[in-house]
C-alpha cells in the first residue's frame, strides 16, 4: 500500500487558507473537530467521492477510489482547514515515513500561520 499526494486535495487546502477558510486550533483539538462517519458518510452521500478526495492529503492509488480506504491524512471538517488537522496530519505523516505528504503539510501550516485570521 503506497500513499501518494494528492494533489488536487493540496490545491484545494491551499485556495481555502487563502480565503481565510481556516479555524486556528490547537492540535489537541483536532480528536474533537474532525468528521465522524456519520458525517463523512452525508458528505459523500451529498457531494461525492471526489469532493470526499480532496478533504484528504494522502490517496492509495491501488484501493477503491469509492472506498474510505483509499484516503488518509484529512485537514478539515469539509467547510474549512482546521490547524489542528494539519498538525496532526504532519505528525503521523512523519511517523509512517510519508514524506513528501508531511514536507506539504508542514508548508500549509506555515502558509496558515502566516495569514491573518
Amino acid at each position: 500500500m503506497a500513499i501518494d499526494l494528492n494533489q488536487p486535495a493540496l490545491r484545494q487546502a491551499r485556495s481555502l487558507v487563502r480565503e481565510g477558510k481556516v479555524v486556528r486550533d490547537e492540535r489537541d483539538d483536532w480528536s474533537e473537530a474532525a468528521p465522524n462517519a456519520e458525517d463523512e458518510n452525508a458528505f459523500i452521500e451529498s457531494a461525492g467521492w471526489t469532493a470526499f478526495s480532496h478533504w484528504h492529503l494522502g490517496i492509495d492509488r491501488s484501493a477503491n477510489p469509492e472506498t474510505k480506504q483509499a484516503y488518509s491524512f484529512p485537514y478539515g471538517d469539509f467547510r474549512r482547514v482546521h490547524r489542528s488537522g494539519v498538525i496532526s496530519g504532519e505528525s503521523r505523516a512523519g511517523q509512517y515515513d510519508h514524506t513528501e505528504i508531511e514536507n506539504e503539510l508542514k508548508k500549509l501550516l506555515d502558509l496558515i500561520d502566516a495569514t491573518e485570521g
